[in-house]
């Protein structure tokens, strides 16, 4: 039997700002800690200087590389998110399509991201697994734009995604000529 081609949304890019915060972090970071191991009155060691001129910007430059991870594909019934380090594979049978929204995130507060569980998040940019407000349970979070969010709860009633799209009303037909 022959597999249906897939289809891909795409991701609302993050805003300049969290590339910034990201590079700047990067580079403000080993000069914060070379300024506290000169002004700390102990004689320096290279072993204090290493890590914070090759390791931590490496560190940050592998997180840059992962922010452009970014696709969501619908193939044979099944959406696959992927984000930076981060993917959920989820049946289109197992989401709640009647409950299923483009919410704006400044409105549906109870749906913000509050506590990363397994995740990546900059301002601008959140990706992988977090906790929701008040009890509103966990979710896979792709978020580059808090203002069009696809919110697809799961039938569990615990699990959601969030997804950041270019189109989002395109995956949410898209889902239901699936599951129809």
């Amino acid at each position: 039997m022959a597999t249906k081609q897939a289809r891909t949304f795409a991701v609302t890019p993050p805003p300049a700002y969290a590339w910034l915060w990201l590079a700047g972090m990067g580079a403000l970071l080993p000069l914060g800690i070379i300024a506290g191991l000169l002004f700390s009155g102990k004689p320096l060691h290279m072993s204090g200087i290493v890590p914070a001129l090759v390791i931590v910007p490496l560190v940050f430059a592998v997180l840059l590389v992962a922010m452009k991870r970014r696709s969501v594909e619908l193939r044979d019934g099944v959406l696959d998110a992927r984000v930076a380090l981060f993917r959920q594979r989820v049946a289109a049978a197992q989401l709640d399509l009647d409950r299923a929204r483009i919410v704006d995130l400044a409105e549906r507060t109870e749906l913000r991201p509050v506590v990363k569980t397994g995740g990546m998040s900059v301002p601008g940019f959140h990706a992988g697994r977090f906790r929701l407000r008040e009890k509103f349970g966990k979710a896979f979070c792709l978020l580059t734009d808090r203002h069009r969010v696809l919110w697809l709860p799961l039938r569990d009633g615990k699990d959601q995604l969030l997804l950041s799209l270019e189109q989002p009303q395109a995956l949410l037909d898209a889902l239901k000529a699936t599951h129809g």
